[in-house]
């Protein structure tokens, strides 16, 4: 019998890390992130930073992966100069992860970006940011609300029909989009709050799952996108 899909999750490397009587280097990941694969079906395989070149052979051993939120993507990444409002580089992260994403895409994985992920994941096919906006992130460490509207006839429309309110905290946001992606969610003020491979653009559409979302469903009761993305990792046929 097929077990559950294995969902490999990208983490945070942390130095100067307390727990009782350590205070040491961690690889932490918000217990949001393995808590909503789980309730979504899947079994959660944490992917701590390392070298990109091992990028391919972890994912090939994932049925699906997501790329979770975190610090902001290292402007230098789309060719741009550091906004004075940009946090510091996480530039450890930034290689593992993007290699991942190429990685992902190379081998048709199913990949869905939160946040940080959906940013990277644009820088990850030439797009570019908004390395500020305002009124996404109100209260520092408080996840905000605001309504999110799908566009019709897109895969995160067909996963979520209805406008949601959506767990929020980010201040940067994309600007152009990557090849092949096309926006499918926004929030009212026009931010895209959603990307994925549109079937008229130069990615590969049709089986293939690459979904974005700008919110944080880990932080909700909403498992619907965790859910698709677990769906579709569980008919690739390589269950854990």
């Amino acid at each position: 019998m097929a077990g559950r899909p294995l969902i490999g999750v990208s983490t945070y490397l942390e130095a100067g890390t307390r727990w009782g009587v350590w205070q040491l280097e961690a690889a932490l990941l918000p217990a949001g992130y393995p808590r909503l694969v789980q309730r979504a079906g899947g079994l959660a395989a944490m992917l701590p930073p390392d070298a990109p070149e091992h990028a391919a052979a972890a994912v090939a051993r994932l049925d699906g992966l997501v790329i979770a939120g975190g610090p902001d993507v290292e402007p230098v990444r789309y060719g741009a100069e550091a906004d004075p409002r940009t946090g510091p580089p996480a530039r450890e992260r930034d290689a593992w992860e993007l290699a991942l994403i190429g990685a992902a895409l190379a081998a048709r994985v199913p990949l869905l970006g939160i946040c940080r992920g959906m940013q990277l994941l644009n820088v990850a096919l030439g797009g570019t940011l908004v390395q500020h906006v305002d009124g996404h992130a109100e209260v520092p460490g408080v996840f905000g609300r605001h309504p999110v509207k799908p566009v019709p006839g897109t895969v995160y429309a067909e996963v979520v029909p209805e406008q949601t309110a959506v767990p929020t905290y980010h201040h940067q946001a994309v600007d152009r989009l990557g090849r092949g992606l096309v926006a499918s969610a926004h929030a009212e003020d026009g931010t895209v709050e959603a990307v994925e491979w549109g079937t008229g653009g130069t990615g590969p559409a049709g089986e293939d799952w690459v979904l974005g979302v700008q919110w944080h469903p880990e932080a909700g009761d909403d498992v619907r996108v965790m859910r698709a993305l677990v769906d579709r990792a569980g008919r690739r046929g390589t269950c854990a």
